[in-house]
């Protein structure tokens, strides 16, 4: 089998397993896989090949991975899940509210609702900000 075949399979199985760490260590391994590939299709030297690749892939790790993992740390929004994408959220109220049971409206979905505060009470049509979400109780507040 041709050297630079083998190349390109190891450049695979680096990329392929590079899929399942997320580290983009593998990756940069990879590209050393193709540096040692591109020396393996001008020379038959095995140790200019090895050369190419021990290279390529310090260069990668070096400065290509820092630059590479700081843009993904720092553009990768932390992502709010479950119920919590509707605290700040606004609501009108279908059934009064108040500190001990309420109903809102908030899209489609109907919400038991109470208020955080013994004091607030809050009628049907009023527009109401979602502050807290426990269980299947949404508590609301002023907006």
């Amino acid at each position: 089998m041709a050297a630079w075949l083998l190349w390109l399979i190891a450049a695979g199985l680096f990329a392929a397993g590079e899929v399942a760490s997320l580290d983009l260590v593998l990756l940069m391994f990879a590209g050393g896989a193709l540096g040692g590939m591109s020396v393996a299709l001008v020379s038959d030297s095995v140790v200019l090949q090895l050369i190419a690749f021990v290279v390529v892939s310090a260069a990668l790790l070096v400065v290509v991975r820092p630059v590479a993992k700081r843009h993904l740390v720092d553009r990768t929004p932390e992502q709010i899940d479950g119920v919590a994408v509707f605290v700040g959220r606004t609501a009108l109220v279908s059934q009064r509210v108040d500190n001990t049971a309420g109903r809102i409206k908030l899209g489609h979905d109907e919400w038991s609702a109470r208020t955080q505060l013994d004091d607030e009470v809050f009628d049907v049509g009023q527009e109401v900000r979602i502050v807290q979400i426990e269980g299947p109780i949404a508590f609301v507040g002023h907006c």
